[in-house]
């Protein structure tokens, strides 16, 4: 016997915050200017530790089966944030009112009832279970911390990982590295040499965002606070250690390479064990190559596309350019680095036509070995608009679609959502970079 097709139901909140859904009217979700029904491949059950948020100034919108026309309610609209290691493919269906304000940044997600339970636009992207918090009780967490903080008084970055990330923001990097698991995140840098339209650390005088989700780190910490936290997460920790620079509560690592490389090389000279990664934007090329010295592991580049025009609208790269951070990736491969793009997706412009191929061959040319496939943190109306304005888009494919094609262009490409476990120094399957002339000038 055929499977019913799942048709779930619009889902919207009424004044008193209440969430329920519409038998009437289906739901509807959106990419980029496109609004349509969900695609069967892509509904999922809402993951366990996701978010439901209300939309203010945001009427839910539905389809009407019965007449064939899309309708408007006057409840607000309601979103899904996905659960770690979920990529949402689809934003909620809307109508805003002229006054209503930017969203906060966040991801948004389409959502849906259908079989007495929620459902969203997603696709389960990694199986790593690291960042879920739901059967450790938050008592453990926090005493853990508190016992670090008494631990170690004297290191001010322990402190603002602890009493900043953990205990103000609950950052997922920062509880673990208190519960001594996975990976341990390192924060160093307060500047950065890019002015990200959806920064989540620092707000620009004129942005229209209303606020950032944390605050930036507000010292400079010494090579030795830095080799301090590695050393006791590698005690920890004894499986699978990572440490990580670059987090959301600090501006790019890179403007300070040496800073980095100084603490990879002291733990690294007293037989420090386990992969050492870094976040970025890539944009300091030389800054790489110091760190791969150093004896870095992997580095994670961050962009929300490969097309010029569309990466400096939402980087507004200050004193560098697409073409460096193609540069770091490339000499970051040559020296034996995994390199991951972090692609901050988002749907009806990061799955089309035009993106599909500049990645592709992005990915080809350069060495890449995986794709994280995160969500661009930012109100989707805002954000569209602006893509829209340099053009229209090319047709577009869905996530599904996107990422089987990308990975029948380029087989060696390994999916996730985090940052993976390496060893010291990893195995590469990603081709090497024809460098033509012999790469970047040493």
């Amino acid at each position: 016997m055929a499977k019913a097709k799942l048709a779930p139901h619009m889902v919207m909140a009424d004044e008193n915050g209440n969430v329920y859904d519409d038998p009437h009217l289906l739901m509807l979700c959106r990419r980029g200017g496109e609004w349509a029904l969900p695609r069967p491949d892509e509904l999922v059950p809402l993951p366990r530790e996701s978010e439901l948020f209300l939309l203010p100034g945001r009427r839910a919108v539905g389809f009407d089966p019965a007449g064939g026309v899309v309708e408007r309610v006057e409840q607000t609209a309601v979103a899904a944030f996905a659960a770690p290691g979920h990529t949402l493919s689809a934003h909620p269906a809307y109508s805003t009112s002229a006054d209503a304000a930017i969203l906060p940044l966040f991801a948004y997600g389409a959502v849906g009832f259908a079989q007495d339970r929620l459902y969203i636009c997603a696709h389960r992207v990694d199986t790593d279970t690291r960042q879920q918090f739901a059967h450790i009780p938050k008592s453990r967490i926090e005493g853990e911390a508190r016992r670090l903080l008494r631990q170690y008084p004297h290191n001010r970055l322990i402190r603002h990982i602890i009493s900043n990330c953990v205990l103000r923001y609950a950052c997922p990097a920062a509880r673990n590295f208190v519960l001594g698991r996975y990976e341990a995140p390192l924060p160093t840098q307060r500047a950065c040499n890019a002015r990200c339209l959806g920064c989540i650390s620092a707000r620009e005088a004129d942005s229209p965002v209303p606020a950032t989700p944390q605050c930036r780190l507000f010292f400079r910490p010494d090579p030795e606070e830095i080799v301090e936290i590695m050393r006791l997460h590698q005690q920890r920790e004894t499986g699978q250690p990572i440490y990580s620079f670059g987090q959301g509560c600090e501006g790019d690592p890179l403007m300070d390479a040496e800073l980095l490389a100084q603490s990879i090389e002291m733990f690294r000279a007293a037989g420090g064990k386990g992969t050492i990664n870094c976040n970025t934007n890539a944009g300091l090329t030389r800054a790489v190559i110091r760190l791969a010295e150093a004896g870095l592991t992997s580095l994670r580049v961050s962009l929300n596309s490969v097309r010029e025009d569309i990466y400096r609208l939402y980087y507004r790269p200050q004193q560098y350019t697409l073409d460096d951070v193609r540069a770091s990736v490339r000499e970051a491969r040559i020296r034996g680095l995994f390199v991951s793009l972090n692609l901050l997706f988002f749907p009806g412009v990061t799955d089309t036509e035009d993106e599909l191929a500049a990645l592709s061959s992005f990915v080809q040319e350069n060495g890449v070995s995986m794709i994280q496939w995160r969500n661009l943190n930012i109100d989707p109306e805002w954000y569209f608009s602006m893509t829209h304005a340099l053009g229209n888009p090319s047709p577009c494919m869905g996530l599904a679609a996107f990422m089987k094609r990308l990975k029948k262009s380029c087989p060696w490409l390994r999916y996730g959502y985090f940052n993976p476990w390496l060893g010291e120094r990893a195995e590469i399957a990603a081709p090497m970079p024809d460098t033509g002339a012999g790469g970047w000038p040493r």
